[in-house]
């Protein structure tokens, strides 16, 4: 039997219904730091990246309860750290602060910020005990 080859993903997108899409697009824009255009709202080389839909009713749009709708890692504490000055600075709406969780293996920090919908995005980082 011929080995399968797995093809490599390079890239994900979160398809997001939203209630404006006018104002998301803006928003995921000017505090998210987004390149925005009328197929994606990306950053980083689509380190983060969405796909905002015009919800035809508002009941379609359905943000996850007590969770979030995305999460994004980033690779150091201090890198996390500029991220949320630069989003807090740029009008994100803070959902949480960063915190500090301590495990086994090092710690992890995370915050999370929401958009207009109410969609969660939480962004973290390891730091592996040497």
């Amino acid at each position: 039997m011929a080995k399968i080859v797995k093809a490599k993903v390079e890239n994900s997108l979160t398809v997001l219904l939203v209630s404006d899409l006018e104002k998301s697009m803006k928003y995921y824009e000017d505090a998210l730091g987004c390149e925005v255009n009328e197929h994606w709202a990306i950053r980083d080389n689509f380190g983060l990246g969405f796909k905002l839909i015009q919800a035809k009713d508002i009941e379609d749009v359905r943000p996850n309860k007590e969770t979030w709708n995305t999460y994004a890692y980033v690779k150091t504490h201090d890198e996390l750290d500029d991220l949320y000055l630069e989003l807090k600075t740029n009008g994100a709406i803070i959902v949480s602060e960063p915190r500090v969780i301590e495990q086994d293996w090092g710690s992890w920090k995370d915050f999370s910020v929401r958009d207009l919908d109410g969609y969660v995005i939480g962004f973290g980082s390891g730091n592996k005990n040497d």
